[in-house]
């Protein structure tokens, strides 16, 4: 099944993995919630490509955006055999400034919305008994070490993280694999703190969607999480 749906496509990291697919021969969605006009920027140029490439909007907090972008996905491109879990907002705030509000916006952009749609779709890829699932982590969250100003952002990625090789274990034997790309510092970071990095520079939107494509490529890698960081929080 060589269609893919990526999350937040419509720019950066996303739209850098899309491309890359699309030029692997997937059909491809590219998902946004705001960046229309983007969105279907990328579209365009997926499509220029030789693939059929649509554009949809969801809020991917909300379960009921989540089911009718599945469906219009099945709809359009007949399935879905790759999904790219991208979507998730960053924070950069000392955590006891954090509002309740900030709090529950970044644990649900980053980990519920992957929850969401992961359930939403698991079911076609079982059918179908073929899946790839990769989410987007943060390079350093599984060492559980204190990040005082962006203490939300990595509580959510490392829950990405457990729920992944929850769902690799799960469905090791239908098909399905799940794997974590987490990017150090890359080139459209927030923050760039070029001295933390041992290779001395940022790393490429294009290397980031290299290793979601080799991970889509090897059926044999499951539940594991792959930086892409120059060394960076090692």
């Amino acid at each position: 099944m060589r269609v893919a749906l990526v999350t937040g496509s419509a720019k950066g990291i996303g739209r850098a993995i899309l491309l890359a697919l699309a030029r692997e021969g997937y059909h491809v969605c590219v998902h946004y919630r705001t960046s229309e006009a983007l969105a279907e920027a990328t579209r365009a140029e997926a499509e220029a490509l030789g693939v059929k490439a649509i554009k949809v909007r969801a809020d991917l907090t909300r379960e009921e955006e989540v089911a009718l972008l599945v469906e219009e996905v099945r709809y359009h491109l007949g399935g879905i055999g790759v999904l790219v879990n991208n979507v998730g907002d960053y924070l950069y705030k000392p955590i006891e400034e954090v509002t309740l509000e900030e709090w529950r916006w970044i644990l649900d952009t980053n980990l519920t919305a992957t929850f969401l749609l992961t359930q939403k779709v698991l079911p076609l890829m079982v059918a179908q008994g073929f899946g790839r699932i990769v989410n987007l982590g943060y390079a350093g969250a599984t060492n559980l070490l204190a990040r005082p100003h962006i203490t939300p952002y990595v509580i959510a990625k490392t829950g990405v993280v457990l729920y992944t090789k929850a769902i690799a274990k799960r469905f090791a034997m239908s098909g399905i694999t799940a794997n974590v790309v987490a990017p150090g510092v890359a080139e459209n970071s927030i923050s760039k703190p070029l001295h933390e990095i041992p290779m001395g520079r940022l790393a490429l939107l294009e290397e980031i969607a290299r290793t979601v494509v080799f991970l889509v490529n090897e059926p044999y890698l499951t539940g594991q999480v792959l930086e892409v960081a120059g060394g960076w929080n090692l």
